[in-house]
């Protein structure tokens, strides 16, 4: 029988991707292992490999074609002894999500003609212990409004459950977690508020409207609070000096970036409380801490992760920082390099940006907003001295961390800034 290959899901969160190349034609042979497609996430290029071994009989995305949702058939390959009149008894493909010239669409959207129209749930929903079969999307929205996928027909590739065969189905009581049922307000257009004309419209790319949907999802469902401290770097500036003329001839050299990094990865460890996740009805307790750093890159900002940073030095965080943000700038990254974590730390220092907060980048519960260091009076033992302050501040999801945990958690990282060594303990 024909094989069906499928636009891959290479994240958690992936509902779509871009075919940006193929890497085989029609007729060639591959092996498992073999690259046959080059795909674009809103992060990151990948290439994907056959995992069967056969002769690419149709190739059915073009190069270049957005909004390709994943689980939809690119591609078939035929097996021995199988000839070209086997693709027809394949399962038919899913029309082509619509290319880059036209307007895109929610993957959803685009779906084949269904044999019969969907069928929605009345009554009480059937209970069912078979696999369901549904998109992302679907599986949030149904979440969202209660409603039970194992009583819908779906009209997606071989009956798989997507968006359109939720339209019309009413609520089925609140979701769980749901507070209240206010419907969400639209989103405000601002082309009606400017003349045509006055403006260039700049569409954005699939970074930007990640980015826009996540944060906005954040700050909507995530309780943030805000907590800020002052550290004193003096300290820390002189060992920091000290190690790069040491470390000089090694290539070492430090940055404050990467004594917050480690600083924050030793206080997640000493307040383990606060190394969590929210997940619904329990909390994720993470082992080690997985440190994201916050990188501006073209066309966004993605986070990659500094992962076990509590167990390795200040050299070591260093260079993986260095190769991790140069392979971001090029978006060489793959999901498992960003995705995830246990807590982020965005710096606007070096851009002379005093204090600012930052916002939870889920599933994390937590992420430090670092200020520059600039000289400050401050009062010690009584007397006006000057110093080399730095502002940093938390922002905490409270359905995870506490106020008073949360304040015990850049207590921690401040002793671990303002007394290096105590990062060597």
């Amino acid at each position: 029988m024909p094989i069906s290959i499928l636009m891959p899901a290479l994240s958690p969160t992936m509902e779509e991707g871009t075919l940006v190349k193929w890497l085989v034609k029609e007729g060639d042979e591959v092996r498992s292992g073999d690259l046959i497609a080059e795909i674009e996430t809103d992060k990151a290029t990948m290439e994907i490999e056959a995992v069967d071994e056969g002769v690419v009989a149709k190739l059915l995305v073009a190069e270049g074609t957005e909004a390709v949702p994943v689980n939809e058939t690119i591609a078939i390959i035929l097996l021995e002894g199988e000839d070209a009149s086997a693709v027809d008894q394949a399962a038919s493909p899913t029309p082509k999500a619509q290319a880059s010239s036209s307007k895109e669409t929610a993957p959803e959207v685009v779906k084949p003609e269904p044999t019969a129209a969907p069928t929605k749930p009345s009554g009480p929903p059937k209970k069912t212990t078979e696999r369901i079969f549904a998109s992302p999307l679907a599986k949030r929205i149904a979440k969202d409004k209660g409603i039970d996928l194992g009583a819908l027909t779906g009209s997606g590739p071989r009956g798989r459950i997507i968006k359109a065969d939720l339209e019309g189905v009413p609520k089925a009581g609140k979701a769980r977690g749901a507070i209240g049922s206010t419907p969400p307000l639209g989103t405000i257009d601002a082309r009606a508020f400017y003349e045509e004309g006055s403006y260039e419209e700049i569409p954005l790319n699939k970074m930007r409207k990640t980015i826009a949907r996540r944060l906005t999802q954040s700050k909507q469902e995530i309780p943030h609070y805000y907590l800020s401290i002052d550290c004193v770097l003096d300290e820390l500036l002189k060992v920091r000096k000290h190690l790069n003329e040491a470390g000089a001839e090694q290539g070492v050299k430090l940055s404050v970036n990467d004594f917050i990094i480690r600083a924050s990865a030793l206080a997640l460890q000493k307040v383990p409380d606060a190394n969590v996740s929210f997940a619904d009805d329990a909390l994720l307790k993470h082992h080690h801490s997985d440190v994201g750093i916050a990188v501006a890159i073209e066309g966004g900002l993605i986070t990659p992760i500094i992962r076990r940073a509590e167990e390795k030095g200040l050299a070591e965080i260093s260079a993986e920082t260095k190769e991790l943000v140069g392979r971001a700038r090029e978006k060489k990254l793959s999901p498992k390099e960003y995705e995830g974590g246990s807590f982020s730390v965005s710096n606007l220092g070096m851009f002379g940006v005093k204090n600012f907060t930052a916002v939870i980048n889920p599933p994390q519960a937590a992420i430090m907003a670092v200020g520059a260091g600039e000289p400050r009076a401050i009062i010690v033992d009584g007397e006006v001295k000057a110093a080399t302050v730095m502002t940093v501040t938390l922002s905490c999801d409270h359905r995870a961390i506490d106020g008073a945990l949360g304040a015990t958690l850049l207590t921690a990282f401040k002793s671990f800034i303002e007394y290096p060594p105590a990062m060597l303990l």
